[in-house]
């Protein structure tokens, strides 16, 4: 049963019911729902359900369940107080059953596993990607008849997907898991020379918002990320090294991510500092420099692409990134070794 939320209805028994249908998740599914409640439970038995997260899972979360988000209870097998949580099927996974399967016309994506499948989901991409290791880029664009010349926009990502069998750039499983692909490329010096971006923050709404429900915060929680990877080898042609799946440590979101966004939040509100030199602006967002796992720097395409600041000045658009040094701690040594 879906219905449409509104803010300025109180009484949820007013709420407008759009869409009623019987609905049992397909045989493919169960397996994952089925693997994704192991997980949950064996993070808990480790006892460590206070670090709980959707981004752990696929399909089945461990969704928090409280009257306000600083709620807390015991957990069996540690001290610490955890987050009273229920499972419940995750945000992504009812949008894609909503748009799928419940309202007619709807287009569907291609699923990644066609028919059965021995392995889980996840050992399952990284064994389709991992066969094409060490292929060098040119290599896959001629399998996969793109034109390496003109090189499109996401290429990397792009072949990631032609490695599953995906003709497009999305798949069934990830928007159901709320999965997203990031490349990464490793130079020949074992180092990364990007920083990875995310969505743009409005500066007005990041203001009013709570850590514990902020918009960052809730994006890093609830997203799966597949890191394929490729890196240069000595004749500085690019190679694919493989992939992993990967979401943000919690001791890292609740320690120092949480410490640039509330530094963010309190730049803000005491009111941005810019200072232009030699034509460009500066300003006292969090750097690199200040913080080992991420930092605010522009997003914007230029400079008259701009978000409105509290104080009602115009600003270039600025997003959250995680450094290059954190993701490269983040991947599997054998990418950087080999």
């Amino acid at each position: 049963m879906y219905y449409l939320y509104q803010q300025e209805i109180k009484n949820r028994l007013d709420y407008r019911i759009g869409y009623v249908k019987l609905f049992a998740p397909p045989e493919q599914d169960i397996k994952i729902i089925a693997h994704d409640f192991e997980v949950i439970v064996e993070k808990i038995r480790n006892g460590k359900a206070h670090e709980l997260s959707e981004g752990d899972t696929l399909y089945l979360g461990a969704a928090p369940k409280a009257a306000t988000s600083r709620d807390r209870r015991k957990q069996p097998f540690s001290a610490e107080l955890a987050k009273p949580r229920a499972f419940a099927f995750k945000n992504s996974y009812m949008t894609y059953v909503l748009n799928n399967y419940i309202i007619p016309g709807k287009n569907t994506y291609e699923p990644i596993i066609k028919g059965t499948a021995e392995e889980s989901f996840e050992d399952y991409v990284v064994s389709k990607i991992d066969a094409y290791c060490d292929w060098s880029v040119t290599d896959l664009c001629n399998t996969f008849h793109i034109e390496y010349q003109k090189k499109p926009k996401s290429l990397e990502a792009m072949l990631a997907y032609r490695m599953l069998g995906i003709k497009g750039n999305h798949a069934e499983e990830f928007e159901k898991a709320n999965v997203v692909v990031k490349t990464i490329r490793i130079e020949k010096n074992n180092k990364i020379k990007e920083n990875m971006s995310f969505p743009t923050f409005r500066f007005k709404e990041l203001v009013e918002e709570d850590w514990e429900d902020s918009t960052f915060g809730n994006y890093l929680r609830e997203t799966r990320f597949l890191f394929v990877v490729y890196k240069f080898d000595q004749q500085d042609e690019l190679r694919l090294k493989g992939c992993q799946f990967w979401n943000i440590p919690y001791d890292d979101l609740e320690g120092n991510v949480k410490a640039v966004w509330e530094r963010t939040q309190r730049v803000l509100r005491e009111g941005l500092q810019i200072e232009k030199k030699n034509g460009k602006n500066y300003n006292n967002f969090p750097k690199s420099s200040e913080n080992p796992v991420c930092h605010v720097r522009p997003h914007a395409q230029n400079a008259k692409d701009t978000y409105e600041l509290p104080d009602g000045r115009q600003y270039p658009k600025q997003c959250f990134w995680l450094n290059n040094s954190y993701i490269l701690s983040q991947l599997d040594k054998n990418f950087i070794e080999n």
